[in-house]
């Protein structure tokens, strides 16, 4: 297969996968509504920069490995479910606003993480999802031709971090512009609660998945 009917199939199955909602949604919306744009923005790049680990993975080998080691897969699941859980714990403390004019303007008292924080949750969020490690075997596997060119496939592997990370950084500014973020700060608890319940069904999807494997 040549390089573009390839790399169009692939940017579309992609541009599916990234935009469904799941784990790294609900964690570039809390960041968004809690804590503001520059946040939002170093959790969506930490994701784009995960995408590079589980394409690794996946020209490596480790990935198959995974998929065929069933107690690594198990485990694999079961840390991407414990750290699932705990942000949903904490989704689902948030308490509607005191006072909506210290909202707006931002809670003092409210520890608002560094942009290199925000990093690390996006990319343990990404990087620690066996569904994505899975999908980009998948992709591997089955898109993308065993003749394709190792130079081609790291170009893929690039395109798809950057495309992932351009993708929630735009969903950041959606979500930050100052008339969608007062609304959210002033309702955005309703918004973390449910995304507190959503994580926490993910994470008990993940270990229902991996005691039934």
């Amino acid at each position: 297969m040549s390089f573009w009917p390839e790399f169009m199939l692939i940017a579309l199955v992609h541009l599916m996968a990234v935009a469904s909602p799941g784990p790294d949604f609900a964690i570039v919306l809390r960041y968004a509504v809690r804590f503001g744009r520059q946040q939002a923005l170093a959790a969506s790049i930490g994701i784009g920069a995960a995408i590079l680990l589980h394409v690794t993975w996946s020209l490596v080998g480790i990935a198959v490995l995974i998929q065929t080691t069933p107690w690594l897969f198990k485990v694999l699941s079961i840390a991407a479910a414990v750290y699932l859980a705990y942000i949903g714990v904490m989704a689902l403390r948030s308490k509607a606003p005191l006072h909506p004019e210290q909202a707006i303007a931002g809670n003092a008292e409210e520890t608002v993480p560094s942009a290199g924080k925000a990093f690390v949750a996006g990319f343990i969020t990404n990087g620690l999802n066996p569904k994505a490690t899975l999908f980009f075997l998948s992709l591997f596997a089955v898109i993308i031709s065993p003749l394709t060119p190792l130079s081609y496939k790291i170009i893929y592997g690039v395109y798809m971090a950057l495309a992932t990370a351009a993708w929630f950084c735009m969903l950041s500014m959606v979500l930050t512009h100052t008339k969608v973020r007062g609304f959210l700060l002033l309702k955005g608890y309703w918004f973390d609660r449910l995304m507190g319940l959503l994580l926490l069904a993910l994470a008990m999807h993940l270990v229902v998945t991996a005691i039934n494997s």
